[in-house]
């Protein structure tokens, strides 16, 4: 059974736009589609799709400056497609904000597969949860926010959920295989290196200072861990 969410498909190929449509319309979920990337942004404003597939070679604008046009206005969740698997391409999606990335071609159950995860996750935002608070860090998945000595920080939301989901396990130490299925919400299907995009990005973006009790530690051949000391 689907779940009824409207994914709006954007891909200059029109073959591959119905083929889609076709496939994902059978598994339960409501399909629009746009062939460029203005277009596509249009789409977006007048239909207010639940999640959206989106290819990065595109007549008009690319893919990546429709993902920068919505993540202006919206969090609502981008798949980013592309025949090109290169590590570049991966980091700048996920850089701009999207939440997963497919290389084409790909099976359709696998697309279907990855929607879900990627809705499932969405959907959790909106559930009440308790703050997790450390020294000069506040962070909040019932609002969405980190705040860091007093400021607030922002982050992309798959960002925020890793640090969520480390700092909320203090001191156990994740493989990346399991951050994925925990905080992607799928086993395995994503690359790894994923994960130590956003480890990478949050690194950053927190500026620890050695004093500070706490830190995002890599544990060499293992994974990663919220260490509190």
């Amino acid at each position: 059974m689907g779940t009824g969410a409207m994914v709006l498909v954007v891909d200059d190929d029109m073959h591959i736009c119905e083929l889609i449509r076709l496939y994902l319309e059978k598994d339960g979920f409501r399909v629009t589609l746009a062939h460029d990337g203005r277009k596509a942004v249009e789409v977006f404003r007048d239909t207010a799709p639940d999640i959206v597939i989106l290819d990065i070679m595109l007549p008009g604008i690319d893919g990546w400056q429709v993902c920068r046009e919505i993540r202006r206005f919206s969090q609502i969740p981008i798949i980013m497609l592309s025949a090109r698997d290169e590590t570049f391409n991966k980091v700048l999606g996920l850089e701009l904000g999207a939440d997963d990335y497919m290389v084409k071609p790909f099976e359709p159950n696998e697309l279907s597969a990855r929607i879900r995860a990627v809705l499932r996750r969405y959907d959790r935002r909106e559930e009440p949860t308790e703050q997790l608070v450390f020294p000069g860090l506040t962070i909040s998945k019932a609002n969405y926010t980190v705040i860091l000595n007093g400021n607030e920080l922002e982050l992309p939301p798959k960002e925020l959920e890793l640090l969520y989901f480390l700092a909320g396990n203090p001191n156990k130490v994740f493989t990346r295989e399991q951050l994925l299925e925990n905080v992607w919400g799928f086993d395995f299907y994503g690359d790894t290196r994923t994960v130590d995009v956003h480890v990478k990005r949050l690194r950053e973006k927190l500026e620890v200072n050695p004093e500070v009790k706490w830190q995002i530690k890599t544990v060499w051949g293992v994974g990663y861990k919220f260490e509190v000391r």
